[in-house]
């Protein structure tokens, strides 16, 4: 990834609704890659509702027919997406398989049993004995033994290694451009370098581009395994790739006041115990970290922050997207209740398949369940994907606060950005690094043709503005939306 690139999670879209999205949104609006649900055949679980979990449990890495739709469904967005200038990236599932029903069908229609996946493997590509993942503090137990019961590739084993390359390497052919490793903190850090190696020989061999990676590695207090364990894996193009830096969310508990927490806290250079750095909060390197404030997993827990924040969540986006850190995503999804649907899958027909074309529910904090979000459309998140680019290689500077919940700073002398949480209105004097001028405010749609769609900012001779703020609002300008 380069310094200014978003992406954005479709969680669970159709394909043919994904390619219409990259041509209508995505491309327009600046988003570097879509990441898309596994792709793969997956298990089938009515008894269960059709749950999200389907997508994560394969039963083959054919692409004939999963619940986002089939081989040339797939093939078609990766060319649509590609030709607007929006790459894809594939959730990749490696380490382990499905587990239920056994046996049964997968979505092509394709029979299994646990450790038996006829053409593809059978017992013996597994892990034994067979054994549960139960302490984290243990590595072996961890990378070895089964996840939620799902049955552990043994991917120690070449052949094994081989045939989950040959998944990777017919989707690279196809035109996908990264993926992310699901679960890597569950592999061998020798045998996922060796997957990847594998990839990135035949891709350099057959004079193609190599994929981007990221690997999903959370970490915990006590756990014997954490990111930096997997520093050096995957080197491509790029050098090593990149991982999911979890600790991330804890921006949340900032915006939704936590504990007695509060924005002003995010200040890059605030005092020791109030202050958002690498340093300060344990963080990987900044040029390492895929950063979000969800994800499909953790937008099931309970107290994280979420759509049906409203407005507080609007403006978690705006902070995450006009700060330099990390290579953000923002996950668009759909509408559950939590905890009692955290299981629920996408809305789909009485079969379990996915309806399309979708429809969106912008009123987010109060869609009922089922909806589909949309939140990359939201204009505090898709113009501000704009923003990130343009004061791409920056830094934060010239910050300003209340003491609690209204920030300012600025981008270099590319940008300017200021939200305001506070139930009351806020006025300040703010210096910026910005020349002098009247700018446009992105957020409400910016500049159309030669006028300004929404409020303008003036920077004045010392290139300070005087800032009016609403209640729970926010503004951002950037160099090009200069009047």
């Amino acid at each position: 990834m380069a310094a200014g690139d978003v992406f954005v999670q479709l969680f669970e879209w159709p394909w043919p609704d994904i390619a219409g999205e990259c041509e209508q949104v995505l491309g327009p609006a600046g988003f570097k890659a879509v990441l898309v649900s596994p792709p793969e055949e997956h298990s089938v679980i009515p008894d269960q509702g059709y749950p999200w979990s389907e997508r994560y449990q394969p039963v083959r890495y054919d692409l004939a027919r999963s619940r986002s739709g089939d081989s040339a469904q797939f093939v078609d967005m990766v060319q649509r997406c590609h030709a607007a200038g929006v790459d894809i990236y594939v959730d990749a599932v490696i380490n382990h398989m499905t587990n239920y029903p056994s046996p049964g069908t997968g979505s092509a229609g394709s029979p299994y049993s646990k450790f038996v996946y006829p053409g593809l493997y059978d017992s013996l590509d597994f892990h034994w004995p067979e054994c549960t993942v139960v302490d984290y503090s243990n590595a072996a137990n961890v990378q070895d033994c089964e996840l939620l019961g799902l049955p552990d590739l043994n991917t120690e084993l070449p052949a094994v290694r081989d045939t989950i390359a040959a998944y990777l390497i017919k989707l690279a052919n196809l035109g996908v451009a990264g993926f992310r490793i699901d679960a890597a903190k569950h592999i061998q850090q020798v045998s996922l370098n060796d997957i990847l190696a594998i990839v990135d020989s035949t891709m350099t061999a057959e004079g193609r581009p190599l994929p981007y990676y990221f690997l999903e590695v959370s970490t915990g207090p006590g756990e014997a395994l954490g990111p930096r364990d997997y520093y050096g894996e995957a080197y491509s193009s790029g050098g090593a790739a990149d991982i999911t830096e979890f600790t991330f969310q804890g921006v949340g508990d900032k915006f939704l006041g936590t504990g007695g927490q509060h924005i002003s806290q995010l200040n890059d250079s605030g005092p020791p115990g109030a202050q958002f750095s690498a340093a300060a909060w344990g963080l990987m390197p900044s040029d390492k970290a895929v950063v979000f404030l969800e994800n499909h997993d953790t937008q099931h827990d309970v107290g994280r922050i979420s759509y049906r924040d409203g407005q507080v969540y609007r403006l978690a986006n705006v902070w995450m997207l006009a700060q330099p850190y990390g290579y953000p995503m923002i996950l668009s999804s759909y509408s559950f209740v939590r905890p009692q649907e955290i299981s629920m899958g996408p809305p789909s027909d009485g079969s379990g398949w996915t309806i399309t074309p979708i429809t969106c529910d912008t009123s987010w904090a109060t869609a009922p369940d089922d909806r589909f979000l949309c939140q990359h459309r939201d204009p505090y998140i898709r113009n501000l994907v704009r923003f990130r680019k343009v004061v791409a290689g920056t830094d934060e500077n010239h910050w300003w606060d209340d003491g609690w919940n209204a920030i300012a700073f600025s981008r270099g002398a590319k940008g300017f950005v200021a939200i305001n949480l506070e139930d009351t209105s806020v006025a300040a004097t703010v210096t910026t690094e910005l020349p002098p001028g009247s700018y446009c405010d992105l957020i409400p749609g910016g500049v159309a043709g030669s006028a300004c769609a929404g409020d303008t900012l003036v920077v004045d001779s010392t290139e300070a503005v005087q800032l009016r703020l609403g209640a729970k609002s926010a503004v951002a300008v950037d160099i090009l939306s200069r009047l």
